[in-house]
Order: C-alpha cells, then structure tokens, then sequence
C-alpha cells in the first residue's frame, strides 16, 4: 500500500525559479531545488515541461533561484505557483534585478539568490532536472527564516500547483471537513480566505454576497482556483 501522506514528510524549500533576458522574464514556484555538487558548486531545480520557464531556461542557457521567507505573501506564490506567463507578464509588478547573465532574479520576499549557469538537462518524463554552476549568489536577508514545504502546508494551509512534481490529486487524500458553521470559504490551493462581508471587489463581487451565490465561473483572485475546489471553514 501507498500512504500518500507519507509523501508529505520529505523535507524540501519553496523558490522562485526564474530565467529570461529584459524583453521577456518568467518563474515558476518551485519545492524541489537541491545543491548536487561542491566543487563546483551546482544545483538542480526541476521543472514541467509545459512550464513557460522550462523553454526559456533552454534558450538562456541560465536560471535563477529565489529563497523565499516564511511570511511571503500569498499573491507572491498564487502569480508564480498558479498562473501561467503564456497568459500574464509576472515580472510586471514584481521586484527583480537582473543578473550577470542578463536574466531576472526575483528579490521580493526573498533572503537569497542564486544565479547558475546551465550545464545539463535530464529528462525524467514529465519534468525536466535542470542543472546549474553557480556563478553568483548573495544574501538579502540575515534575519528571517526560509520557508519550507511543510510550513507551506501546515501553516499557510497551501498544496503543490499541478505542474509541480509533488502534486498529488485532492480526492485522493482524506477531504478537510468544515471546522464551523461559518458562511466563510478557503481555496485549498493557496489559501486565500473568501469573506461574504467583503466579497471581490476587484472581480465585481459586491460585498454581502453569499459564496453559493457566486457565479460558477468565478475563480479565485490569488491563484485562479475554480470555485467548485473551495471548502468551508
């Protein structure tokens, strides 16, 4: 038999992957970034292959890690864990610099940086292993903790976007019951909390309105959840 909770025990970080030049940028939230080597020191990030970033990373020949902290904010992880740059520019409205290599590195909510050369690619079915020689790397933030998979989890209630490769499909897995009678609704993607005293307004719900009343194509604002994957808190 196979627990899929015991999946959930492996330790890993959360990043931003990213890569490009200054005419066109992207990333991707990624838990599955790990130093390979030391001399020279290397890393892996892994990558879907219908990931926007997986095509740039090859063009570029260079990608850039990101370290995230543990209080970063939502709308930081739902436009680079849950939207796709095929439909959206994401480094509009973020804080990057560019590196020696000409491609973006993403610095908001981030304590450090990696900028790495490509030097190989595997294959492993559905993702791609990008490896990279470090070619830079410095510390934005001496004072905050990085933030791990399990904190994502078990503190900010988020699961894994399903490009990434520990996505595991929702029904499989024991469903969250509804803790009160609260009208209030949570998104299991990225925790974003819908308040019927506040409704969207950004999305033309007005406030007052009732999460069953909400229009069936209604999506979540941070991530782009369907309504239908909401469950009551």
């Amino acid at each position: 038999m196979v627990n899929l909770e015991a999946f959930f025990k492996i330790s890993y970080g959360l990043y931003i992957v990213s890569s490009g030049n200054k005419e066109k940028g992207n990333g991707f939230i990624s838990n599955s970034v790990f130093q390979v080597t030391a001399e020279p020191a290397q890393f892996a990030a892994c990558c879907n292959k219908d990931n926007l970033t997986a095509e740039i990373i090859k063009q570029s020949g260079a990608f850039s890690i990101s370290v995230l902290h543990q209080d970063v904010k939502t709308e930081l992880i739902g436009k680079f864990g849950y939207k796709s740059g095929k439909n959206m520019d994401k480094m509009t409205g973020t804080n990057f610099i560019y590196g020696e290599t000409g491609i973006p590195i993403v610095t908001d909510d981030t304590i450090a940086y990696l900028e790495c050369k490509l030097v190989n690619t595997f294959d492993v079915g559905t993702h791609l292993i990008f490896i990279g020689e470090v070619i830079q790397s410095e510390i934005l933030d001496n004072n905050s903790e990085p933030i791990t998979y399990a904190y994502y989890r078990n503190v900010k209630r988020g699961v894994a976007p399903k490009n990434a490769p520990t996505y595991i499909d929702k029904s499989k897995l024991k469903k969250e019951e509804p803790k009160s009678d609260s009208h209030k609704y949570k998104c299991p993607a990225c925790g974003y909390i819908y308040d019927p005293e506040k409704g969207d307004p950004d999305n033309g719900i007005a406030p007052g309105t009732k999460f069953e009343d909400l229009p069936d194509a209604w999506l979540c604002p941070v991530c782009g959840s369907e309504k239908e994957d909401f469950y009551k808190i």
